[in-house]
């Protein structure tokens, strides 16, 4: 089966949430678990709605076998940081190793290249090697390190802050 990586949509608003709820029990690398993404359905589509007026920002999801398996979704910073976005990314563990994640790096970053951004920022738990090996090879380089960024069951875990210069 082969993965298409499209522009979400507000009507994918539903399949997107499921998706979101499945890959947060799936790892510690998010910033939620199972069943913790915090909006409803309509809150969902309200967002990609906005994103979608945002030329800078894209919200992107790789589908495969009518579901999502990935999601990428670059924010655009607005004012003085305007030449920046955020970068937020995920993979059902069953697409690890795949492709799936470079298929939305890739796409991700021409679109950030063809909006004129000049960065592309993310944090990334530092016990991540996968999710770091990722980056780096898109040229993601390292530009600190958080103490106690994410703070999950009362432990604390670090994260790397990385930046891609275009």
């Amino acid at each position: 089966m082969s993965v298409t990586i499209q522009r979400a949509r507000p009507e994918d608003a539903p399949a997107l949430i499921e998706y979101l709820n499945t890959v947060g029990g799936e790892t510690d690398n998010l910033t939620f678990g199972a069943g913790e993404f915090p909006a409803t359905v309509e809150e969902e589509a309200a967002f990609l709605r906005r994103e979608a007026e945002n030329p800078k920002s894209l919200m992107l999801t790789a589908w495969e076998g009518g579901r999502i398996v990935g999601n990428a979704h670059l924010g655009a910073l607005s004012r003085r940081l305007a030449h920046r976005g955020s970068l937020g990314i995920s993979v059902l563990r069953e697409a690890w190793g795949r492709g799936v994640g470079s298929a939305l790096m890739e796409e991700v970053i021409a679109h950030a290249r063809a909006q004129g951004l000049e960065i592309i920022e993310l944090e990334v738990r530092s016990d991540n090697p996968r999710a770091i090996r990722l980056y780096e090879k898109f040229g993601f380089v390292r530009i600190g390190h958080y103490p106690g960024f994410f703070k999950i069951g009362g432990e604390y875990f670090d994260c790397e802050l990385m930046n891609l210069y275009l």
